[in-house]
């Protein structure tokens, strides 16, 4: 059975949704849900129907991520129209009185070849750092898919709301990656980028990704102000909504996928010798390969062999277990491709190709390759780059950005090199907006432990394509002189020390009192190592806002907790550093091991206790 509150507000929801197919789905797990208990059918419909309407699905990480289904705590239709209704509603009040007037009619007049390309299209190669000063309905919105359920239909029903608000629309093909929507956002000078997406979530899962006018994922407090304008919204049937046809919605064409690949390709052009590298390459049925094999060969790289049975996007993703090239097992298809072709790396995006994934060849790993860390790459990467850009005619204004969470080799490369580098809290919303907090100095790469990087200032968030194409020039470079990229990271560690990282991920219902418990009783020491001084992140500090983070500095080791932004986890990440003496690099790698395998020991229960 279920309480006669929950049955009045299924009820009225039904009658709200603005979706025939999920409005049926709720009325059959109601009508189950209070039939007769001949099986265990109606208490599991009951349970359902308690956990979608046990809240709605709020912001998280820069939108909403959630499975797809009816009901307010799941992705649908209806969530999609109440969020960017309120979405309109912020940025219309936000933008003040200029611009929003403009309507329909001046739209209309301006919308040129049919709505293929209109005049955002047409200056699609002229991109700024500064977005339109127009106001929100002159500027208006950008909004891309991806390949997943419904994505079509959640980016259709975006548009037409934004457009029923008196909102120009800037519609993206369909099926294209993250870093694409991204790019355009600054591209088109629009007012904000809505990309709906999931990343590389289950597949029974789907999302609503935001960004604003400088082209980066929103933070606080635009966040909080879209959920209360969510709260206050009212019925869904009061939301005017504009038809497809509506000129305000402009369809676009190729040309933004063009400026994006202008854009990364350029710096990112293959050294001499690249024609000789060979890879393998996967999307994992994601939609990075048209842009993707796109900039390869625009750049210079040789066409890599693709994992065919991959290739093809496909919201189920029949042939791995989960659609995360962190996961084990996602790459399997890869490597046996890398086998074959005796292929001097893999790379692998994610399902939305935002995160990248590299490996390498190393016969002593399992299979004969093995996959490199995020913090591996990012410091490989930030040594490349450092070592391809000059430092400025007054000053060193190179820039590099990683997180409290990764590696610190990355400082180390920096400071050898006479380069700036800065730490953020976890997320790209934070690690981009490093460079503005520095507007004297220039963004060269950002990067965190989770396989997100930044190659320069052309998508203001993680890009696996600009990424992919930075390895394979560092992997052109090494290999033209007779090395791998294994023995690149061998240099790095040689030069500044072992920097040895691994996390833990503890499920719990309640990672708050995980936290408060850590607080209220902080440990003296960790496997053996004393805990020299203790940093709780939340209330900020004098560089980083506030998180509910505590990092703990040992001798020669680090440990960061913090509870996870979308699941009931908590998560650790470790860090254990060994100087490299009399050049004995393999011997320092094991006195770090020997080190990193107590810790994690120790921290785990530490956590479980």
């Amino acid at each position: 059975m279920i309480s006669d509150d929950l049955r009045a507000r299924v009820a009225a929801w039904i009658a709200d949704d603005p979706d025939e197919a999920d409005r049926a789905e709720l009325t059959s797990l109601l009508e189950t849900a209070t039939g007769p208990a001949l099986d265990g059918g109606p208490a599991a419909a009951a349970a359902e129907l308690a956990d979608r309407f046990s809240g709605r699905l709020e912001f998280g990480t820069a939108g909403l991520r959630g499975a797809v289904a009816a009901g307010p705590n799941r992705m649908n239709r209806a969530v999609v129209r109440g969020t960017t209704a309120a979405l309109a509603r912020w940025l219309l009040a936000r933008g003040g009185g200029d611009g929003i007037g403009g309507g329909s009619n001046d739209d209309e007049g301006e919308r040129g070849d049919g709505g293929e390309r209109g005049d955002g299209g047409e200056r699609g190669d002229d991109y700024s750092d500064e977005y339109s000063s127009a106001g929100p309905a002159q500027a208006g919105v950008v909004i891309g898919c991806d390949a997943r359920h419904r994505s079509d239909e959640f980016a259709a029903e975006a548009a037409s709301v934004l457009a029923g608000a008196g909102i120009r629309v800037h519609l993206l093909p369909r099926q294209q990656p993250t870093p694409l929507l991204a790019f355009s956002v600054r591209c088109l000078r629009a007012a904000a980028g809505i990309m709906i997406t999931a990343s590389h979530n289950p597949p029974a899962d789907n999302g609503y990704k935001l960004y604003l006018g400088d082209g980066m994922q929103i933070v606080p407090p635009a966040d909080a102000e879209i959920e209360a304008a969510i709260r206050s919204l009212g019925p869904l049937s009061k939301v005017p909504v504009a038809p497809p046809d509506s000129p305000l919605i402009i369809r676009h064409g190729d040309e933004i996928a063009s400026a994006y690949l202008d854009a990364v390709c350029g710096p990112a052009a293959a050294p001499a010798g690249a024609a000789w590298l060979r890879f393998a390459y996967t999307p994992l049925h994601g939609v990075a390969a048209g842009l993707a094999l796109r900039a390869f060969e625009q750049a210079g790289f040789a066409a890599p062999d693709v994992v065919d049975a991959q290739a093809e996007p496909d919201p189920d993703f029949p042939t791995v277990a989960f659609p995360n090239p962190e996961e084990p097992g996602a790459l399997d298809l890869a490597l046996a491709l890398g086998r074959r072709s005796t292929a001097d790396l893999v790379l692998a995006h994610d399902p939305d190709g935002d995160r990248l994934a590299v490996a390498v060849p190393d016969p002593a790993a399992p299979g004969g390759w093995r996959m490199l860390t995020g913090d591996q790459v990012g410091a490989l990467l930030g040594a490349y780059l450092l070592g391809r850009i000059p430092a400025g005619p007054e000053h060193d204004d190179r820039l590099v950005v990683s997180t409290i969470v990764s590696s610190t080799l990355l400082s180390r490369v920096a400071a050898a090199a006479g380069a700036q580098y800065a730490e953020t809290l976890t997320g790209f919303k934070w690690i981009v907006r490093a460079g503005e907090l520095r507007p004297a100095d220039r963004f060269v790469l950002g990067y965190e432990e989770a396989l997100g990087y930044c190659v320069g200032d052309t998508v203001r968030d993680k890009d696996g394509i600009g990424a992919a194409l930075a390895v394979l020039g560092l992997a052109a470079r090494a290999r033209s002189g007779g090395e791998s990229l294994l023995d690149a990271y061998d240099a790095l560690e040689a030069a500044h020390g072992v920097h040895l990282t691994a996390h833990l991920t503890i499920a719990t219902t309640a990672p708050m009192e995980v936290m408060a418990r850590l607080r209220a009783a902080s440990p003296d020491d960790l496997a053996g190592l004393p805990v020299n001084s203790v940093t709780d992140f939340t209330g900020g500090t004098r560089e980083l806002p506030s998180a509910d983070v505590l990092r703990y500095q040992l001798p020669g080791a680090r440990v960061v907790i913090r509870p996870s932004g979308t699941e009931p986890k908590i998560k650790a990440y470790l860090q254990v550093v060994e100087p490299v003496v009399g050049g004995l690099l393999d011997a320092a790698r094991r006195r770090a091991q020997a080190r990193m395998e107590p810790l994690s020991e120790a921290v785990a229960r530490l956590l479980d206790s």
